[in-house]
């Protein structure tokens, strides 16, 4: 995939005219046009760097809230109402051409308050693409038919090619709500999402939400082209400038390149967050909490290292808030996984088995840093409570400004499957040996893994060990075997907590004096069933 969009070269009259006569002569640039229904502002000239010089100007001013048009009225929009209004694809952007991948727009509502501007680009030229009501279709007495004409829209999304028969009922990336934007995977499912920053997650004081306040979408008149889309960013402590490079392959790879700047100190600021569900899976499920065998979007963090480690950290529905480091210099990548592709594993017709999988590669180096993972408590499956995201070494302070490139990846697994086996199941139990007496307070950790790397081990041809350490308690009796059944291998082992103090685990299977897997961490404190 290119980095940069390739710049087309200019359309002459016919391209314009497929593209619905949005550019013209001086003439006509101070009026708006309607060609094709769509409604578009004045001619504007654009670029990434004048972008970029907005969002520092921006940061050197006071904050202004992105517009509410009649807030009394929104708020009765809620999530059924909303998603009773439903934009006409008749009225997409390039419903016909020249960019393959027609856009539409998504209605204000309860959950998403405030109006973006949208702007279509062409030849480094900008229109804002003017709200109309008679863009959507929505029932008569929808509440919604008393918003005025310039109530704006909450985002947008892109559907599939217009080559193919479904273009008009099936998308594969949204930007909807605050920094939020997602993707469907190689398995053609929405999941987890990303946004473009966090500030102060998992702080005492509130969390900060940064919008989108102004999209730029500029289309991709071929199959191997990417879409660009530009972004401006908002909000009290920060404002910044987006571009992203995003292309329909197997699942969907994302160029991002960010430049921030910082209007005011940032306790916490998160970069290239990912944002995700995990409920629970099954290592540590409770008694009588759902009928499902696992509910989650996402159910590990997997990390490579700047020194080549491979990490995998299961997801934990924590009882509060809950935040692990894991410090690095230069990391080469880190996602939320999906993992567990098996449906009878979920039996629950969402498809949770079909979550993609999104990993971040940075496209820079990002020096000294962390990996960090916010872990919040949740008792419902409709609640994101999982964050992760890189955070840069030292302050995050007024004035400083920070620029960042890097690819997403929405794909089904890792792009780049490490050498070592991976860890494929966690398992909790009750410590000692079946048939004998358990010992109270200990608990028996059973991790499964799979991969070529563990063969060698079936011909008794190397000698392997688990290596396991624990930041606090007692742990004994650690051992492997292979996994009736399967070509699986499993370590298993008990820990004697000491107390209350949580315990940070760390294990791998070492053959020969090498690493045959990747290396499992795990957080573990008592609680009640």
């Amino acid at each position: 995939m290119n980095q940069k969009l390739t710049r087309r070269g200019f359309l002459k009259s016919a391209s314009l005219v497929a593209l619905g006569g949005m550019f013209c002569n001086s003439a006509c640039a101070a009026r708006p046009t309607a060609i094709h229904g769509l409604r578009f502002g004045r001619a504007k000239p654009f670029s990434f760097d004048s972008l970029i010089e907005r969002a520092a100007a921006m940061a050197r001013a006071p904050y202004v809230s992105p517009p509410k048009p009649l807030p009394d009225i929104v708020q009765q929009i809620d999530y059924d109402a909303w998603g009773k209004i439903r934009y006409r694809p008749d009225y997409a952007l390039f419903a016909n051409g020249p960019s393959l991948y027609p856009a539409t727009f998504f209605h204000v509502g309860q959950f998403f308050q405030k109006s973006v501007k949208m702007h279509v680009l062409e030849q480094g030229v900008a229109r804002e693409i003017l709200y109309s009501p008679k863009y959507f279709s929505m029932p008569k007495n929808s509440i919604a038919h008393k918003l005025p004409e310039n109530t704006g829209f909450a985002g947008f999304r892109l559907q599939e090619s217009r080559k193919r028969d479904d273009w008009r009922t099936q998308d594969w990336i949204a930007f909807l709500g605050a920094s939020y934007f997602r993707a469907i995977g190689a398995l053609g499912q929405y999941g987890l999402s990303a946004r473009g920053v966090i500030v102060d997650s998992a702080e005492p004081t509130p969390e900060e939400f940064p919008d989108f306040t102004e999209f730029f979408i500029d289309g991709a008149p071929k199959e191997d082209q990417p879409v660009s889309v530009y972004a401006l960013l908002n909000g009290p402590s920060l404002a910044g400038a987006y571009h992203f490079s995003i292309q329909r392959a197997e699942g969907v790879i994302q160029d991002v390149e960010m430049v921030l700047f910082l209007r005011k100190d940032i306790a916490r600021l998160g970069l290239a967050p990912l944002t995700s569900m995990y409920w629970f899976s099954e290592k540590e499920k409770r008694r009588l909490e759902d009928w499902r065998p696992e509910v989650h979007d996402s159910d590990g963090l997997a990390i490579w290292n700047g020194s080549g480690e491979r990490l995998w950290r299961p997801l934990i529905n924590q009882p509060y808030a809950v935040t692990s480091s894991f410090s690095d210099q230069g990391p080469k990548g880190f996602g939320l996984l999906q993992r567990d592709r098996v449906f009878e594993n979920y039996l629950d017709g969402v498809n949770y088995e079909r979550r993609p999988s999104l990993w971040v590669e940075p496209l820079d180096d990002w020096g000294p840093g962390a990996v960090q993972l916010v872990e919040l408590p949740t008792d419902d499956e409709i609640h994101d409570n999982i964050v992760a995201y890189w955070r840069p070494e030292g302050p995050a302070s007024a004035g400083n400004s920070y620029r960042l490139r890097y690819r997403l990846h929405w794909m089904a697994d890792e792009p780049y499957p490490a050498q070592v086996a991976r860890c494929v199941a966690t398992r909790v139990g009750r410590g000692g040996q079946p048939g004998k007496p358990r010992p109270r307070g200990v608990y028996k950790f059973c991790v499964e893994f799979a991969g070529p790397a563990l063969d060698p081990l079936w011909g008794n041809s190397v000698k392997a060990e688990p290596i396991v350490t624990a930041s606090s308690g007692t742990v004994s009796g650690a051992f492997i075997e292979p996994v009736p059944g399967t070509r699986r291998w499993r370590a298993l082992f008990d820990l004697a907590p000491n107390g209350a103090d949580p315990a940070e685990l760390r294990l791998y299977i070492r053959g020969n004096g090498d690493a045959l897997t990747e290396t499992w961490l795990y957080q573990f404190r008592v609680r009640p069933d």
